[in-house]
């Protein structure tokens, strides 16, 4: 019971803190924004290999990265505009994919009778193909349609209800990112795909609920360099 409850507590701190970060990026600038959300796409890459018990229910530890990727990426679109959005899809996406390539040829390298590190390195970064793929591809088709999405939103509300803007889209876009990795990288490996795609999106719904308010609150810090419309 302490430990489930101290993993719900480290779940909050972790949403607070990517959001905040995210939001501080936007503060820096287009680049640090773009950055972020590129380090994000890596993170959520990599974490989503060790999994943890939340609210009695077994789940990943990428998620609030997942979801803090496609805040960064609608902020970007808000504030500096559609073509940015565009770029840093290509750039998260481009990271992503450089990490893939350049952990497979670490751990290419024989380590010396020395090194206590390698297995703990190949553990982690040796990860099924097939769910590594799924993960990029994924998560960059969702990229794509959010920054779409969200741009429509901008379009019919004119701008207005950011917050609520940011909850119908990360909901949307997060429901076609479980469903699709779902069946992408975990069909036929783990039991019921239907418990898979319920429980992670459960948890994703969390994080927007959380997430969108207080990304919203970024009107507040964020000076708008370009209409995004």
């Amino acid at each position: 019971m302490v430990a489930a409850m101290a993993n719900e507590i480290i779940f909050l701190m972790q949403i607070l803190l990517v959001i905040g970060f995210t939001v501080g990026a936007a503060r820096i600038g287009q680049n640090a924004l773009a950055a972020l959300v590129a380090l994000q796409g890596v993170l959520a890459n990599l974490f989503v290999v060790k999994q943890m018990e939340l609210f009695g229910l077994t789940v990943t530890c990428s998620d609030v990265f997942a979801v803090g990727c496609i805040v960064g990426l609608n902020l970007m679109q808000e504030y500096f505009g559609k073509e940015a959005a565009k770029k840093t899809i290509l750039i998260s996406f481009f990271a992503m994919v450089f990490f893939a390539l350049v952990s497979q040829i670490h751990l290419w390298y024989a380590p010396s009778p020395q090194d206590q590190a390698h297995p703990a390195f190949a553990e982690i970064l040796a990860s099924a193909p097939r769910i590594v793929l799924a993960s990029i591809f994924v998560f960059f088709l969702v990229q794509k349609f959010d920054a779409m999405f969200f741009g429509w939103l901008k379009n019919v509300t004119n701008g207005r209800y950011l917050a609520l803007r940011m909850g119908i889209s990360l909901l949307l876009s997060q429901f076609i990112d479980t469903f699709l990795f779902s069946f992408a990288g975990l069909y036929g490996i783990v039991a019921s795909l239907f418990d898979v795609i319920v429980v992670s999106f459960a948890v994703k719904c969390i994080v927007i609920g959380c997430s969108a308010p207080l990304a919203a609150l970024s009107r507040r810090f964020v000076v708008m360099k370009q209409d995004a419309a």
